[in-house]
């Protein structure tokens, strides 16, 4: 498995990392952990989608990313002792992980300082989405936001069939499900994709992904 987030750093670090790493297998719609629950360890995705998910206070849940392989999840667990889990995530198939747990890298890092900067990259990168997402949500309109999360989406899957629920995409795109069927129709009418029940296939993703570049 490569890692294209940790390419610039010395092999050597990434490789004690991986190696103090513990394999974990999840089934389809099984959970690995829950909101709220103690955060010790850090999921480096190896095969599989995962979502993260919350509760709303009106009592919905939405599903906030989508992660597949290559990126990772609960990075704040090897920062702070008494850290809490802030979303549940469950794999949205069947999926596999490298989970390192914060006493171990606490111990790596003892013996090897450098390796904290492989920490350091998986942090930065998602700041670099929360940072986009937000300024996205602030200048760009909800019908680009969902066509862009579907040209994501078929990018993260390597497929042309995003398997979501309308629902989940109306989370993703910080919108109601209202806008995301009217963007769906519209775009099923231009030929760009194909409905189906809980899915959504892309016919055309190079013009979907050009109406998605369109900001107000």
């Amino acid at each position: 498995m490569e890692w294209p987030l940790l390419a610039g750093l010395p092999t050597g670090d990434v490789r004690r990392v991986l190696e103090v790493a513990r394999r974990r297998t999840f089934a389809k719609g099984e959970v690995v952990f829950h909101r709220d629950d103690p955060a010790d360890s850090l999921h480096l995705v190896v095969r599989g989608h995962f979502g993260a998910r919350v509760v709303t206070p009106l009592g919905d849940t939405v599903l906030l990313d989508v992660l597949g392989p290559g990126q990772s999840f609960g990075e704040l667990a090897l920062l702070h002792g008494d850290a809490h889990r802030s979303a549940t995530v469950e794999a949205l198939e069947a999926g596999e992980t490298r989970s390192v747990f914060r006493d171990d890298f606490a111990r790596l890092q003892r013996e090897h300082p450098a390796v904290k900067d492989v920490l350091l990259v998986l942090l930065a990168d998602g700041l670099r989405r929360s940072t986009e997402r937000l300024v996205e949500a602030h200048h760009v309109d909800a019908e680009t936001r969902v066509r862009r999360r579907l040209v994501e989406l078929a990018t993260l899957y390597e497929t042309d069939v995003v398997p979501l629920t309308q629902e989940d995409l109306a989370a993703l795109a910080g919108t109601s499900r209202a806008t995301v069927n009217r963007v769906l129709r519209e775009e099923e009418r231009l030929g760009t994709v194909a409905l189906s029940r809980g899915r959504t296939t892309l016919v055309d993703r190079d013009a979907l992904a050009r109406r998605s570049r369109r900001t107000v």
